[in-house]
């Protein structure tokens, strides 16, 4: 049950963050709640070896390489679900942002207890 209260809560901030962002669109809930769980499997799987990979020029760049990251992450999203468009690099960028931030919120105030320890 938890885990369909965070893949709502996903596809939320995904809505709310591409309502915001001219350069993000999403089709309806069913591709918001498929790019939060394609969002989710990719940045448990592919994530954790780019940032082993790039690991030095991220150490360079005092770790604003990260941003890069997230954003080609969500790029790879919008290319695989056909209801989630992504414009650009710097729109995906933003979307990385707004939609960490939107998910805080929604995890802060829906959330499971475990989260609000902190």
């Amino acid at each position: 049950m938890e885990t369909l209260i965070k893949i709502v809560l996903n596809a939320l901030a995904v809505m709310a963050a591409a309502y915001l962002l001219p350069g993000i669109a999403v089709e309806n809930f069913l591709f918001a709640a498929l790019a939060a769980l394609v969002l989710a499997l990719i940045n448990a799987t592919l994530k954790p070896l780019l940032v082993i990979l790039t690991l030095p020029v991220t150490i360079f760049t005092l770790g604003l390489f990260y941003f890069a990251i997230n954003a080609l992450m969500v790029m790879l999203a919008g290319w695989i679900v056909p209801g989630f468009s992504v414009s650009g690099f710097f729109s995906a960028l933003l979307f990385s942002l707004i939609f960490t931030a939107i998910k805080f919120l929604l995890d802060r105030i829906f959330g499971s207890e475990e989260g609000k320890k902190f």
